[in-house]
């Protein structure tokens, strides 16, 4: 599902929208010498995707919003929750509240930080069959997401496609970044290593996550400004600056580690080899556990008729719908369907009850 801001957001009831004078906005940056005003000119052509709208995203894309980046495309697959509302600040009470897509909710609140500033926003899951339709436009990606199987789908297509890519990560007092600049990117400067120069596969056993480990929004925002940092080297013209270590950093305990990153490996699959696993979908589940006690079912391409499917399951239990998401409750599990036939089933890790769940009450 696409979104687009208009030229200017829909202002907040009694308050009137002005245009601002882009010269007073961004004067404190511009008087920054790696910045000036040819870096702020280059920052407004810039085109950003930003995949994964929760804590990370929203610190990020809130940063190139106020930096003035010229456009940014925001793809994530979930809705905000309560539980968000400690670290991920593009959001609020009422988009809790009304249960509205992350990427949706981002997409109102940049509009009202930065009307200048073109947002696209996708309430999707990014797999192999529509990452180029999504990320085409965009000349850097950045990867705020919360999994390493959506992580090597965008070093796949970022080797592919010769488009840099910055990966990020947090988890309860620990960030990292790490900046990969493929062959084939408008660079200065050789090329970097990929994703899967540094972790061959992908990471096996208990991998902790925010809903296991907790998360610190100092951790997040850490990352975020990393990040943020790094990209505005790149989209100013200067990717001869970028860092070229992973870098990690646990900041309760104030241990920091770098790993070299500059030279590919060798015999690296991806980036040596050009054997694209990932990007083919080989292996990929089409349904699969998402954290917080829940399953993504996403094996279904078809459109749902939300206005209908209201109708049908108000019968049967509590539905809230918002136009973009329907949500169907019925003790002790909650459905929730995308237009596009996507859902998340919360209440359960077990897949095939999930998929039961799916069949009995969407439809399979």
């Amino acid at each position: 599902m696409l979104l687009e801001s208009d030229a200017l957001a829909a202002p907040r009831s009694g308050v009137a929208v002005q245009s601002l004078d882009d010269r007073e906005r961004y004067s404190r940056q511009m008087l920054f010498p790696g910045i000036g005003q040819a870096g702020q000119a280059r920052l407004s052509a810039g085109r950003v995707a930003v995949v994964g709208v929760g804590a990370t995203g929203a610190a990020t894309a809130g940063l190139l919003a106020r930096a003035g980046v010229g456009q940014l495309t925001l793809v994530d697959r979930d809705f905000v929750e309560p539980s968000n509302l400690q670290r991920q600040t593009l959001f609020d009470e009422a988009d809790a509240l009304e249960a509205l897509p992350k990427a949706e909710a981002a997409r109102r609140q940049l509009a009202r930080i930065n009307s200048s500033v073109r947002v696209v926003a996708y309430i999707a899951d990014l797999v192999p069959g529509n990452i180029e339709a999504l990320l085409a436009e965009s000349d850097l990606l950045l990867d705020c997401t919360d999994n390493f199987e959506t992580r090597y789908l965008l070093n796949d297509y970022a080797v592919v496609s010769g488009k840099p890519w910055i990966y990020a990560a947090a988890v309860g007092a620990f960030a990292a970044t790490m900046n990969i600049l493929p062959r084939g990117a408008a660079l200065r400067g050789e090329a970097t290593a990929c994703l899967a120069c540094i972790f061959p596969s992908m990471p096996s056993g208990n991998v902790e996550t925010c809903d296991t480990a907790g998360i610190l929004s100092t951790a997040v925002n850490y990352a975020a400004s990393l990040q943020v940092t790094e990209a505005l080297k790149y989209l100013t013209g200067q990717a001869q600056l970028m860092r070229r270590t992973l870098i990690s950093a646990d900041l309760w305990s104030g241990e920091r580690s770098e790993i070299a990153t500059g030279k590919p490996r060798a015999d690296c699959e991806v980036c040596g080899g050009r054997i694209f696993r990932a990007l083919s979908g080989e292996g990929r589940p089409h349904i699969t556990l998402c954290g917080r006690n829940s399953v993504q079912i996403h094996e279904h391409h078809r459109p749902v008729d939300l206005l209908e499917l209201r109708e049908r399951l108000s019968k049967l239990g509590t539905v809230r719908s918002n136009g973009m998401l329907l949500r169907f409750e019925r003790s002790p599990h909650t459905i929730t369907v995308f237009p596009d036939g996507r859902a998340l089933v919360q209440g359960t890790t077990d897949i095939g009850l999930a998929r039961s769940l799916y069949a009995r009450f969407i439809g399979s």
